[in-house]
């Protein structure tokens, strides 16, 4: 990244922020982060207030941007991503999946960039191959509760797939399996700050089902770093990125319990409707294209987890103030 600008779509983010955060220490002349903070975070972009090449915009993508100079790199990590966040924001979800996805693509366009589209194993759906790899098309149910996720990110891929072969706009798309480190939110509804904010509180854990379903976990440093090398390799078919070690909730839910050192006993609710029952990447992909494959172990990933959430609760975070982008003199 050395010398080059980079523009991240969602930059405020639990992942955006992080991917700033690598762009810059890689050695990118200026990172922009473009955020409505909808459910981004001006305090995940504190430390990086000092930093003179790094600018955060308020500025909602699903309205047209574009930039004074070259732009090498263009991010698209923006859109609601847990369960709570797109029941409550359905519409919000699908139309930055759709008008902020093509506006992120007009300017890649534009300046002759690379686009990399951060997907999601969601597009597999509740999946009947096991473990997904990228040729498997998905069971997706079109109108179901996820639906304005799942659908939003298939169409997100579609149109990305649609510029590379119109428009020759040089395109990577990561499909990214479930995600865990600092910057997540507490009350985002899913797996990991779920337990690990009923942990804190002294609260039982609650699994929906009976906890046989399972999940993989990947620890948020492998995964930006899995996010970097597509993004400067030259592969244009989907990557899945994510941690190939599969573990049923009920497992995930006492290796949680034994990180805190508590008692917390767990308690059962009614699955929610069309919840996948088994998520498992297959990475052959990642390892043989891209030389990658995760890291972190999970005791050492949720040891970094509860050390920052334990530290917010203690010291809670000055935020970052973000320009609009009619006030950024890069900006037109």
């Amino acid at each position: 990244m050395l010398g080059k600008r980079a523009v991240v779509l969602g930059g405020a983010g639990f992942l955006g922020s992080h991917l700033c955060e690598r762009l810059l220490a890689d050695g990118a002349s200026e990172v922009i982060s473009l955020d409505n903070f909808i459910t981004g975070d001006e305090r995940n972009l504190a430390g990086l207030r000092m930093n003179k090449r790094f600018i955060s915009l308020h500025h909602d993508i699903t309205e047209p941007f574009s930039f004074d100079g070259p732009v090498h790199y263009v991010f698209n990590m923006a859109s609601p991503a847990s369960p709570i966040d797109y029941a409550r924001w359905p519409i919000e979800t699908l139309r930055v999946g759709a008008l902020g996805t093509e506006n992120g693509l007009r300017l890649a366009h534009q300046q002759n960039a690379v686009f990399l589209q951060a997907s999601t194993s969601e597009i597999y759906g509740d999946p009947l191959v096991h473990p997904q790899r990228e040729e498997y098309w998905g069971h997706v149910n079109p109108i179901g509760p996820r639906s304005c996720y799942d659908e939003a990110k298939r169409y997100g891929e579609a149109l990305v797939a649609a510029y590379r072969r119109v428009h020759q706009v040089r395109t990577r798309i990561a499909r990214i399996f479930n995600t865990y480190g600092p910057r997540m939110r507490l009350d985002d509804g899913r797996v990991v700050p779920t337990f690990v904010g009923q942990a804190l509180r002294g609260e039982d854990f609650t699994l929906f089902g009976d906890g046989s379903q399972t999940r993989s976990f990947c620890y948020v440093s492998d995964l930006i770093d899995g996010i970097v090398r597509l993004a400067m390799s030259d592969v244009e078919e989907p990557v899945n990125i994510g941690n190939p070690r599969e573990m049923t909730l009920l497992q995930f839910a006492e290796a949680v319990r034994d990180a805190m050192g508590g008692s917390s006993r767990i308690t059962l609710e009614p699955l929610p409707r069309d919840e996948p029952k088994q998520h498992r990447p297959d990475i052959t992909r990642a390892r043989k294209l891209l030389g990658w494959e995760p890291r972190v172990r999970l005791e050492d990933g949720l040891r970094e987890t509860l050390r920052y959430f334990r530290d917010l609760a203690e010291r809670p975070s000055a935020p970052y103030t973000a320009h609009s982008l009619s006030d950024a003199a890069s900006a037109i």
